[in-house]
């Protein structure tokens, strides 16, 4: 079973029929309760940092989504899910995510030949050797992006692969059982499905 955080974000149907293509059942999460028994943790992207890191206050899920990852559930973070797992984002006027990976969500500063948001496909380079989400999936593939901020975290060894938009930034992220893209897998045709596929399969 795929548990899916819900906080008001705009791919929550997307994600849930990407797994459902490749037959798995999904659940959605809204709840503290929810959260006890999941087997493996999704949370989605598309929307602002403050909101959603708001609604997940409100819902009561900030403690319980970090008690879940310190458990050592596969735990996946997608765009804006990413993110949220970072101390900090420049997003609005500021505001503390949750804290699980220490670093900050900076916004794109470039020049005008460059577009904000980065939205199209992009090649990307490998940083770890050992990442299971990653098995057949090569450089030569292309992953789907679209955002206005990107991660830069306190820790260089948690950098799975970085791409270039006007200079390099990390594109995913891996430490331990969680895992987390920028770019968005369930948009990403072919190589997006087999990410996903290795992170439904993924044995801890």
């Amino acid at each position: 079973m795929i548990s899916i955080i819900d906080y008001n974000t705009g791919n929550l149907h997307s994600v849930t029929k990407a797994f459902e293509k490749l037959g798995h059942q999904v659940s959605i999460v809204r709840t503290a309760s929810e959260l006890e028994k999941v087997e493996r943790l999704v949370l989605p992207g598309v929307g602002a940092f403050p909101e959603a890191i708001a609604t997940i206050h409100r819902n009561g899920l900030f403690q319980p989504i970090k008690a879940v990852i310190d458990k050592g559930i596969p735990t996946l973070g997608i765009c804006l899910g990413l993110q949220l797992l970072f101390d900090f984002s420049e997003e609005g006027k500021g505001a503390t995510g949750l804290g699980i990976l220490p670093g900050t969500v900076k916004a794109f500063a470039l020049g005008p030949e460059y577009k904000v948001p980065h939205m199209g496909w992009n090649r990307f380079q490998i940083s770890q050797d050992d990442n299971p989400l990653l098995n057949g999936i090569s450089p030569n593939d292309y992953f789907y992006f679209v955002h206005s901020y990107f991660v830069v975290p306190n820790e260089p060894e948690v950098i799975a692969l970085t791409t270039d938009y006007g200079g390099k930034f990390c594109a995913m992220i891996r430490k331990k059982n969680l895992f987390a893209t920028q770019f968005h897998p369930e948009k990403s045709q072919r190589a997006g499905l087999e990410l996903l596929k290795n992170f439904a399969n993924y044995c801890y």
